[in-house]
């Protein structure tokens, strides 16, 4: 599974870079900001798209996740926040999961893992 990490974080980035790669997945991108975001998804035209749901943009959250399908039509998008309230926004903007930063990581990488299953 090819995956790009969105966070204006760089200990975050890190941090969910391991794990992924700890589960054999391929992070091909990293992005802090909006303009990273579009290149990386663009160039790398990811399976799926962990994106901060804080990451500063200019665009509404529906407009820019229907911009960035457009650009990779079958990446998934998992919006990752430490807010739980924005688990509602987030699902109805069209991320296809939410999960809380503050989750233990086996959480992620279960929900990971059925994109992967489904995905086979």
């Amino acid at each position: 599974m090819r995956v790009v990490v969105a966070d204006d974080q760089t200990e975050v980035r890190l941090a969910l870079r391991l794990l992924l790669e700890s589960q054999q997945m391929r992070v091909v991108g990293e992005a802090a900001g909006m303009k990273e975001l579009f290149t990386q998804v663009w160039g790398q035209l990811p399976d799926l798209l962990l994106l901060d749901w804080e990451l500063p943009h200019s665009l509404s959250q529906q407009e820019l996740i229907s911009s960035l399908r457009l650009l990779s039509p079958h990446m998934r998008v998992v919006a990752l926040s430490s807010h739980m309230e924005a688990r509602q926004p987030a699902l109805k903007a069209g991320a296809d999961l939410f999960i809380s930063k503050g989750s233990p990581p086996n959480k992620l990488i279960r929900a990971l893992q059925s994109f992967t299953a489904a995905r086979a």
